[in-house]
């Protein structure tokens, strides 16, 4: 290899470094544009085309349209949230997390749904299909205004009632579990009317198209998926961009006889998981009211005369907790994005749990992961350190060849190639271990941006969230010293291209670093002290060999 083609390839692995550094960063969807909500309570959206027959849509069906103000409402207090429901369709229209602070305002508790046409509109909605059935526009009746789970149960229930039509009464229940952010919707249905029912049931989200507070996140504005997401056995996770929804390009699996449909953004989201396999229809599609609605619709099993049918439907809404998600329904945890590098950073994360369930803190459990991935990757450092120490010993015969060959390039490549191969050096050995991190480093970004579990999560002293950068810029400075430092101990490039490069790379990855997540830049830095040790101690060794 001639020098030329090996500048060529030291610069191509800065470039190429830098780049994948700058792509995590900018690695983003396309922003929905920004809408000016209505009133969920003001909408009224139509209804999804039929799986099969003729059957009514949402809008044709009865049920008035309550003024927001005047509609009454239930408060529901667990030990893990607040919630809010509607008489109004028996909507969810609130849901404060209590376990979770706020992003801008760390006082306050994060809000997942919200019914303010000012702020946000975000509420889960669901209604039944078929003549004299109540859907998310009829007035339901509330037992009492206030629910409170007490101390010693495992779960609360909340009934509401709509008014009896043709002999039909229905029921919709909603069932409230300790510890749990699975929410059992439930309705009962008493058919009285002498005529068997064959109803629809459909359950959806409403949401304006706004970011959460949380989705843009560093100085160089990245932002998280916001949107709707399918999942399917066939087709798997399926993310849809309110920008398609917005031309009607929006591509997802329609019918199937498993799967669920959700509302996913940053740490947080909601979804409608229907049980069994029963034949099913998904919907996605924005309403005139400039609001998105994300469903599905099923036809219900058979209510003959004088029988009572029921139909639950689970509805998750909070954190994406990944141990808890794949549990609760498959392909849940892939709300959890990490980009095309999934396939290394789930179990990263998988092994950052396990160290944290030993240790109990994020910070000291990335140290730990540190030092592990040094340990895995210790036989390739060793070797390229070995090469780069040789390769200093060498130094004094590199610059007698550059000098007595300044005139002949062809023969100074053949005497350089010749002492490589002579004394055993790769010439390219110290780009080997950045190459093989950088996909471990963004795959340890996007882990450190999309996991819940770290978000808020403090180290010590001024670090008081690792998802977020150090606002003291200390730990960036600290690895641009030991980025400066490990430069120092690699022989000096006898090309100035090579030498420039190798003498602001420290430079330049610390300007970067001042915006990444804290919990990222300690992983590179305690990395770096490492390789430090590693290196210098091997340097020593085969300084001193070449001593005797």
């Amino acid at each position: 290899m001639d020098k030329k083609r090996l500048n060529t390839l030291l610069l191509l692995t800065f470039t190429f470094s830098v780049f994948m550094l700058w792509d995590a960063w900018q690695r983003a969807h396309t922003p929905p544009p920004a809408v000016v909500a209505e009133s969920a309570e003001a909408a009224v959206p139509g209804a999804p085309s039929a799986i099969a027959g003729a059957v009514p849509t949402v809008a044709a069906m009865p049920g008035g349209t309550l003024p927001a103000a005047n509609v009454p409402k239930a408060t529901v207090q667990t030990d893990l949230f607040k919630a809010e429901i509607s008489a109004q369709g028996g909507d969810l229209v609130f849901f404060e997390l209590e376990k979770h602070r706020a992003t801008l305002d760390k006082n306050k508790n994060f809000v997942l749904f919200q019914n303010d046409p000012k702020q946000h509109i975000y509420v889960g909605q669901s209604g039944l299909i078929g003549e004299g059935l109540p859907n998310h526009k009829t007035a339901f009746t509330l037992e009492k205004a206030e629910y409170q789970m007490a101390d010693g149960d495992d779960s609360l229930a909340v009934r509401l009632t709509a008014p009896a039509a043709n002999g039909v009464k229905v029921a919709k229940i909603y069932t409230f579990k300790r510890g749990s952010y699975l929410i059992d919707v439930s309705y009962e249905i008493s058919n009285a009317s002498g005529a068997t029912l064959t109803p629809y049931g459909y359950f959806q989200i409403l949401r304006d198209g706004k970011e959460p507070e949380s989705a843009t996140s560093g100085a160089f504005g990245v932002t998280t998926f916001t949107g709707p997401a399918v999942y399917t056995e066939a087709d798997k996770f399926q993310k849809v961009h309110f920008s398609d929804i917005d031309k009607s390009k929006a591509k997802y699996s329609q019918k199937a006889d498993n799967g669920w449909i959700g509302l996913v953004q940053h740490y947080f989201f909601s979804a409608w998981l229907p049980q069994g396999k029963a034949e099913r229809e998904f919907y996605i599609d924005r309403m005139d009211s400039s609001l998105y609605r994300a469903g599905v619709k099923f036809a219900l099993p058979a209510v003959e005369p004088g029988k009572t049918g029921t139909i639950s439907v689970p509805l998750y809404a909070g954190p994406q907790e990944q141990d808890k998600l794949e549990a609760i329904a498959p392909g849940l945890d892939l709300v959890v994005d990490y980009g095309w590098l999934t396939v290394i950073a789930a179990p990263l994360f998988w092994v950052m749990q396990q160290f944290h369930a030993i240790l109990g803190n994020w910070g000291w459990t990335i140290i730990a992961l540190t030092m592990l991935l040094k340990l895995i990757f210790f036989p390739l450092s060793a070797a390229s350190y070995k090469s780069m120490a040789k390769m200093r010993v060498v130094m004094p015969q590199m610059t007698r060849i550059k000098e007595s060959c300044k005139d002949d390039r062809a023969r100074m490549n053949q005497e350089m190639m010749a002492l490589y191969k002579r004394e055993k050096i790769n010439p390219l050995g110290g780009c080997l271990p950045v190459l093989v991190q950088i996909p471990v480093f963004i795959a340890l970004y996007w882990v450190l941006l999309g996991t819940v579990e770290i978000r808020n999560a403090p180290w010590l002293g001024w670090i008081t969230d690792l998802s977020v950068q150090d606002p003291w810029y200390v730990l960036p400075v600290l690895m641009g010293a030991t980025m400066f430092f490990q430069t120092r101990l690699n022989p000096t490039p006898p090309d100035p291209v090579q030498a420039k490069i190798m003498t602001w790379m420290p430079v330049a990855f610390t300007i970067m670093f001042l915006w990444f997540p804290s919990g990222l830049v300690l992983y590179w830095t305690v990395n770096n002290l490492l390789s430090i040790a590693q290196q210098w101690y091997i340097t020593r060794q085969i300084e001193a060999a070449a001593a005797k």
